[in-house]
């Protein structure tokens, strides 16, 4: 555990509350335990989609209900602890290859986007809808989740191929006041909205708030993002 305390890489700026406070501690416990037992990251990283794509097929295929929520909800935060922890446990072995980021970043992808397809069938077939245009939530967040991986990703990739010009007072390391401010475009607490999900009409309402909020960060960041690359030579 005090290996994997000081090989943390730097909290990204935007970094919201939950996965700062909550999940990279349990990410931390879940590698160090996984170290222990030799597992490679790779490995981690499969553990992670076993517990996350369980989750969306349950979602997909089975009614909505109070215990199916916690379940969900349950395997969702296990999965993304263990996401977490397939980095920690490529730092904590010296480092991680090409391959094992590959792998990682494939699985996120998909997660990020059939997360919320399962949510379009879900709804489609088991939630009274005043509209059938509420469909688009789901579909929406889809595009908005997978837009912000790729934009993530591209972000890091030019970033390292160029040098960026720094701007004098621009920090780099996220802030308290900024994680709270960005809890509503967490992950983790998309995890947990599934508490509720025996509640259809209130989990749904939840869902839109997320998406709105998700859809919005993106766009303000979009123009903040592109800012930066004008920025790197």
């Amino acid at each position: 555990m005090a290996q994997l305390g000081g090989a943390q890489k730097m909290r990204a700026r935007g970094a919201p509350a939950y996965s700062i406070y909550v999940n990279r501690p349990f990410g931390r416990r879940l590698a160090a335990g996984a170290y222990l037992l030799g597992l490679t990251p790779n490995v981690v990283s499969l553990i992670s989609a076993v517990f996350t794509f369980g989750a969306i097929i349950l979602l997909a295929t089975v009614p909505p209900a109070t215990w199916l929520g916690l379940v969900i909800a349950m395997l969702l935060v296990v999965g993304y602890a263990f996401d977490s922890a397939d980095g920690q446990v490529a730092r904590l072995s010296g480092g991680g290859s090409a391959a094992g980021e590959w792998l990682d970043h494939v699985l996120d992808c998909v997660k990020s986007s059939t997360l919320h397809i399962a949510v379009l069938i879900s709804v489609f077939l088991h939630f009274e809808l005043s509209s059938q245009l509420w469909l688009l939530v789901p579909i929406g967040f889809s595009v908005v989740s997978a837009v912000s991986f790729f934009a993530s990703i591209l972000n890091d990739q030019l970033k390292a191929r160029y040098v960026t010009v720094e701007v004098p007072g621009n920090p780099k390391s996220s802030t308290p006041l900024r994680a709270l401010l960005g809890i509503p475009t967490d992950y983790g607490i998309l995890c947990l909205s599934f508490l509720i999900l025996g509640w259809p009409k209130l989990f749904f309402a939840v869902y839109v708030v997320l998406f709105v909020a998700n859809f919005g960060y993106l766009a303000i960041a979009s123009v903040k993002w592109f800012g930066d690359m004008k920025m790197l030579k």
